[in-house]
């Protein structure tokens, strides 16, 4: 699976993106956000804040109980603004 960082994340991640292969218990976004965080804790900062990180599963925004099922790219981002 295609694991992609944007905006500060990717600097905090010190990535842009990243190929995993996901241990079975990693089932849904929540649970691959907190994988993630293990492997690299500043990320798991960033997730420490409800709502701060969000997520698009197969390009199509993605709610923390998402199933990751099938999925082949996962992007996390923080809030959009603009105007």
């Amino acid at each position: 699976m295609r694991i992609r960082y944007f905006a500060w994340l990717k600097q905090r991640v010190g990535r842009g993106e990243e190929e995993i292969e996901l241990p079975a218990e990693v089932r849904t976004v929540g649970d691959l956000k907190a994988w993630l965080g293990a492997r690299h804790p500043r990320f798991a900062e960033a997730c420490a804040a409800t709502g701060v990180v969000k997520a698009a599963v197969d390009h199509e925004f993605a709610e923390d109980d998402r199933p990751l099922a099938g999925a082949r790219e996962v992007a996390f981002f923080p809030p959009v603004t603009g105007g």
